[in-house]
């Protein structure tokens, strides 16, 4: 049997801000109706928090749930809990009309960590979304485009924010991150 290691096994850069690949994230992908009571208490059960509305990330000791569109939820736990928050799921939403998917292999996930102005100038660079601090709060989420790939990126604290793109695409996203933060490319626009 075959270790299973992260898309790019825990690369990292420096530049103006740390890159880091975060290593293997559980991530589920869950899909029903996410105005439905019993769907709400189901996710509430298994993962504990608010259900996120549009454009929001709730972070509990559950693990996080990100509202990824009106019918989907993208929720992040420790990679060995994934099975038993599946199985948890299943129980809570018992009945209801859903869909939970184990998408941990097919995402990686990034984070961005130094002074809370460069690690929004970089992710300035690659996306088209308002960074700055008025505007993209700790708690909020957006997908978007980085560059030629579809991303999604939340501001876990001040100075710190996470991307997860398809593991596909992972060394692309990190080289445009490296290029993004290079030394001596600060603007301090924001």
């Amino acid at each position: 049997m075959s270790n299973t290691v992260s898309a790019l096994n825990g690369a990292s850069a420096q530049g103006f801000v740390q890159i880091r690949d975060m290593g293997l994230q559980g991530m589920i992908t869950l899909r029903g109706d996410l105005s439905a009571s019993q769907f709400k208490k189901g996710v509430f059960g298994a993962i504990g928090g608010e259900m996120p509305g549009p454009g929001q990330i709730n972070v509990s000791d559950g693990g996080n749930t990100a509202w990824m569109s009106p019918d989907e939820l993208l929720i992040v736990v420790p990679y060995p809990q994934v099975k038993t928050k599946l199985d948890e799921i299943a129980s809570g939403l018992g009945g209801v009309h859903h869909l939970a998917v184990d998408v941990s292999d097919a995402r990686c996930m990034f984070s961005i960590a130094g002074e809370d102005a460069l690690v929004r100038e970089a992710l300035a660079k690659l996306m088209p979304v308002d960074f700055s601090p008025e505007a993209f709060k700790p708690g909020q989420f957006r997908r978007s485009r980085m560059a030629q790939v579809a991303a999604a990126v939340w501001m876990a604290g001040e100075g710190e924010a996470r991307v997860v793109c398809f593991r596909s695409v992972a060394q692309y996203v990190f080289d445009l991150l490296k290029g993004a933060a290079a030394p001596g490319s600060e603007v301090r626009y924001l």
